[in-house]
């Protein structure tokens, strides 16, 4: 029986082959400028007294429907960033979360010196290549989508090209994927078969990954109380963007849930 999930990764390898025919991979590296330099969001996160907030700049999701499309998020993304966000997320996936290349290039102008992780479904090499295009600094590397190997190689690619590697996982028949050489490990609180959130996902699978790795938690988290539990057991970072972009202004949502923090 197929999944949400199936039918997201069938519906972007669809997108990239006629990606591929509008702006050739040898065209796309043409354009591609390597000499500026990438933020580094693991640095931002391991730093002393940050707030390890990782803000994401969402406007639907298959689970919720429209979260909220009445922002921009040159907007949004400043307001994440100056109410003292770690780094920011920006989801380029539009047929299933309303998102666009053209939604991470405002908020990369905007946010030059903020790490920001290009969110979306890679399944294809040239994606990393598109992401270090859109000067993206952290891709995003699904578990549950790709294999060991891919894994592994789409990371080294990621690397030569400067960007860090955020890889995500699910459940505990993932942790064998995991690649020695990945900058960041989120653990993604969400199924993302059935799209329910389980808050012990999180701490459930946390002992069994890299004592070293820069660990996230992702999905689901709601309040301030959440993130200091989820830092004192090891988390560095949290990414959320649903608790934020659901109200009228996130940027002021995100700000008064980081000073509510104890960090």
């Amino acid at each position: 029986m197929s999944t949400i999930l199936d039918e997201i990764v069938t519906n972007r390898l669809a997108e990239v082959s006629r990606q591929k025919k509008v702006v050739t991979l040898k065209e796309l590296q043409q354009k591609t400028d390597l000499r500026i330099p990438r933020n580094s969001l693991s640095a931002n996160l391991l730093f002393k007294g940050n707030s390890g907030i990782i803000a994401e700049f969402k406007r639907r999701s298959p689970s919720k429907g429209v979260i909220n499309d009445r922002v921009e998020p040159e907007i949004v993304t400043k307001g994440y960033a100056d109410a003292g966000a770690s780094g920011l997320s920006v989801l380029t996936d539009t047929r299933y979360f309303g998102g666009t290349s053209a939604d991470f290039i405002a908020a990369r102008a905007i946010n030059p010196n903020t790490p920001i992780l290009r969110k979306d479904f890679i399944v294809d090499e040239y994606q990393l290549f598109e992401s270090r295009f859109l000067n993206a600094d952290v891709i995003l590397l699904i578990a549950a989508v790709l294999g060991k190997e891919e894994i592994a190689h789409f990371t080294s690619v990621a690397h030569d090209l400067g960007m860090e590697v955020l890889l995500e996982l699910h459940d505990e028949s993932e942790i064998e994927k995991i690649d020695n050489r990945v900058d960041l490990i989120g653990i993604n609180n969400r199924n993302l078969k059935d799209f329910k959130v389980d808050m012990e996902r999180s701490l459930q699978l946390f002992n069994q990954l890299p004592p070293d790795a820069v660990k996230i938690s992702e999905s689901g988290i709601s309040d301030p109380e959440t993130v200091d539990f989820l830092r004192s057991k090891g988390f560095q970072g949290f990414l959320m963007g649903e608790n934020f972009m659901k109200t009228d202004n996130p940027s002021a949502s995100c700000l008064e849930f980081i000073s509510k923090l104890n960090y």
